[in-house]
């Protein structure tokens, strides 16, 4: 019988961002930077660093689902889009002043 892989995988890092070059310090669960709110496509399943896209993933929405704030990223090489909880010190004002009429 084969073993099914999890579906998520805790991967500790830390990266600079590679938008805003702010340093990212990883607990596990870090998928994206907290200043500017980009993120890179490189999982297939969360954690596996699978993904052979590599694109820069730009924030492009932000929903509450059961009290959580839940970022969308959209991939700027293939478009893909994925949702991903957002953390404590993510700095959300970002995302909204954004999308700001001037």
């Amino acid at each position: 019988m084969a073993v099914e892989e999890k579906r998520f995988r805790r991967t500790v890092e830390d990266f600079a961002c590679e938008h805003c070059a702010a340093p990212v310090h990883g607990d596990g669960y870090t998928n994206h930077c907290p200043e500017c709110l980009w993120s890179k496509h490189v999982d297939v399943n969360p954690g596996d660093r699978a993904e052979k896209c590599g694109g820069l993933m730009e924030p492009v929405g932000l929903v509450q689902k059961a009290g959580q704030f839940v970022l969308t990223h959209r991939c700027l090489i293939c478009s893909k889009e994925s949702g991903n909880r957002a953390a404590p010190a993510d700095k959300i004002g970002e995302l909204f002043l954004k999308h700001l009429p001037p």
